[in-house]
């Protein structure tokens, strides 16, 4: 990661978005930390993070901006993510406009996008990842003006791709992963890989409380191998 630059917020209400996304926004404003996770942060401690959710439009329609993680890393090796990272003391206040700033830049750094083409448009709860210790922040933005993407460091980054809405919520995409730790999760077969764990967990919720889920088998299980 490189060290934190200046970031400017855009900061929007729904009615400056698109109207597919004004639910979401909507919605985003009463969500609860435990309507979105069963593992909620700590009262003291974590590493305080944030991830964009970055919502775009292509021709085909609306689209989630995903990344898929170096497999030579240590930690989530090969896991697809949303864009983000850890706060810097330059991104300011954890408790302020820390995490907007953090995921807009991290985002940045993985992607190579513009930051200036993003409009924010809410922050959800925090949650906990327990494996890594993790606060999150998950911040929502809408794509205004979207800017080419690529990875930016491949020692870090393998893959920066985007999965059309239609995609997620497709029920042929959907079921729940296994894995050999004992963990149940919502999944997604999207874009030439499995969607699984925090990232999957925040997608199943946001389709949810938007009013996009469509029905798909839950008992449909993916198991996950010792390696995922």
């Amino acid at each position: 990661m490189t060290s934190a630059h200046h970031v400017d917020i855009h900061r929007v209400g729904p009615d400056a978005l698109p109207d597919w996304l004004r639910p979401l926004a909507r919605a985003a404003r009463t969500i609860t930390p435990r309507q979105l996770s069963r593992w909620l942060p700590p009262p003291q401690g974590g590493r305080q993070s944030a991830v964009l959710v970055l919502f775009g439009e292509a021709p085909s329609g609306p689209e989630l901006l995903l990344l898929q993680r170096a497999t030579s890393l240590r930690a989530h090796a090969g896991q697809s993510s949303f864009p983000g990272g850890a706060l810097d003391p330059a991104d300011g206040d954890p408790e302020g406009e820390g995490p907007l700033r953090a995921a807009l830049r991290e985002a940045a750094e993985e992607t190579g996008l513009d930051p200036a083409g993003v409009r924010v448009f809410a922050t959800l709860p925090r949650l906990y990842i327990p494996v890594s210790g993790f606060v999150v922040s998950p911040v929502l933005g809408w794509w205004h003006e979207p800017t080419p993407v690529a990875p930016m460091d491949p020692a870090e980054t393998a893959r920066v791709f985007t999965v059309p809405l239609a995609e997620l919520v497709d029920a042929t995409s959907r079921g729940t992963a296994l894995h050999p730790s004992g963990y149940r999760g919502p999944c997604f077969l999207v874009a030439d890989t499995l969607v699984w764990g925090f990232t999957a967990g925040l997608i199943d919720r946001i389709l949810y409380y938007a009013g996009w889920e469509e029905p798909w088998d839950h008992q449909r299980e993916i198991p996950l191998d010792h390696r995922a």
